[in-house]
């Protein structure tokens, strides 16, 4: 592995470092639980500042609103960001997920109208796969589109764990097109005005106070057959696009814990004593201290692929994997060695206890965005490890015929 920049790429590190040292917001100490609306309207500046610059979606072609750049150049980016307090990533859902799939899918016609005002947060996206009875097994949603005389399409359904649809615009949305064939062939996507009459948001109240997620419903939305992205019964592998860009987009800025837990360990003071003398807390810091080296150093190896050309495989899902467990396990251990002073939950309180309570309450929730631990094993097992595929029971039977599934 080779972690040095290049000529061209340490001096694109310094352009970006003198337009951050100018334009971003340096970092703050804890200051609590903010509202969900300001920070929304302060992301939507923050990206059209950066969009006006030149430096939003740096993969993307220039005449889609993007920089042109190699995926190299937008690591390089991530990485100086990060030292600010800028919401860089809160609109990635849309640049990172949707995007993609409209430039694979779309009609140029299309791509030029829509992908600028995505690049610049003018217009917001967000993804509709889950359902109630479809997360982990995304296949298996029930949400139907239907044509009417080769013209509109009609979606009659349900959405949820929708990432700020109460915000967007538009969304990318997977629907059963055909009940009477395998759950697999009968998807088709689309991608739909979140805005008309049509299509209901209610946010969903977490317990950490946010409202991140919503549940989406669906009553003769209107879809004109112009906004289909891919064939119609070819939505599955569509839905791959999209669902490869998100593990790859969570795996890239998937939170550990470990720095966090780094700085308890080492300014701590528990009941017996200083937090490094403690036996078992030695003994946690030493664990977590090799995994979250594996984790930098199969990072940098997949930036040393992307440098010379290659592409990120299904290996990114061993961040997310290792990673959002390791969060949640910090988490609990470091409020449990606090004792019940812990509980306390306010605003003035010291910002290291205030981290690891916000991360107990919303690391769950990153376990599940974008895939289970279990889908994130067979991911790695099945494409990374070259095993057998996971049995299959409604693989090849008509959806309608699974006695889970609904032609409805």
């Amino acid at each position: 592995m080779d972690f040095n920049d290049t000529a061209e790429q340490a001096a694109f590190r310094a352009e970006i470092r003198e337009w951050l040292s100018v334009n971003a917001t340096a970092r703050q100490p804890n200051q609590g639980v903010q509202d969900l609306g300001s920070v929304f309207r302060r992301a939507k500046e923050w990206y059209k500042k950066v969009y006006d610059a030149g430096y939003a979606c740096h993969t993307w072609p220039k005449e889609y609103g993007g920089g042109g750049r190699s995926q190299i150049e937008a690591v390089i980016w991530s990485q100086e960001v990060a030292n600010y307090a800028e919401p860089d990533g809160y609109f990635v859902i849309g640049q990172g997920n949707c995007g993609p799939a409209l430039m694979a899918l779309a009609t140029e016609e299309e791509k030029r109208r829509l992908l600028p005002r995505m690049a610049s947060a003018e217009d917001v996206w967000c993804q509709l796969f889950s359902e109630p009875g479809a997360g982990s097994d995304v296949a298996g949603l029930r949400t139907r589109a239907v044509q009417a005389d080769d013209s509109d399409w009609r979606i009659n359904g349900q959405k949820i764990w929708t990432s700020g649809a109460q915000f967007s615009q538009y969304g990318v949305i997977l629907c059963r097109t055909d009940p009477d064939v395998s759950k697999y062939r009968g998807l088709t996507m689309f991608y739909i005005d979140m805005e008309q009459a049509g299509v209901e948001v209610r946010p969903i109240v977490q317990m950490d106070g946010g409202q991140h997620f919503n549940e989406v419903y669906f009553n003769d939305a209107v879809v004109p057959d112009s906004w289909r992205l891919g064939e119609v019964g070819g939505g599955w592998s569509a839905a791959l696009t999209v669902l490869m860009n998100e593990r790859m987009a969570i795996s890239g800025v998937q939170p550990n814990g470990f720095s966090e837990f780094l700085q308890f360990c080492l300014s701590a003071e528990l009941a017996d004593g200083p937090a490094i003398d403690d036996p078992v807390v030695r003994d946690r810091l030493a664990d977590w201290y090799c995994k979250d080296a594996g984790l930098r150093n199969a990072n940098s190896r997949m930036l040393t692929a992307i440098s010379q050309g290659g592409i990120p495989g299904a290996e990114a899902s061993l961040g997310k994997l290792v990673g959002a467990a390791m969060n949640q396990e910090i988490a609990n251990f470091v409020l449990q060695e606090i004792g019940p002073e812990a509980a306390v939950c306010d605003e003035q309180f010291a910002a290291m206890q205030a981290n690891f309570q916000k991360a107990i309450l919303f690391s769950p929730g990153i376990r599940l965005a974008g895939g289970t631990d279990e889908v994130m094993r067979n991911i790695i097992a099945e494409q990374v490890l070259g095993l057998p595929q996971e049995p299959r029971a409604d693989k090849g039977i008509p959806f309608c015929d699974i006695p889970t599934g609904s032609s409805s």
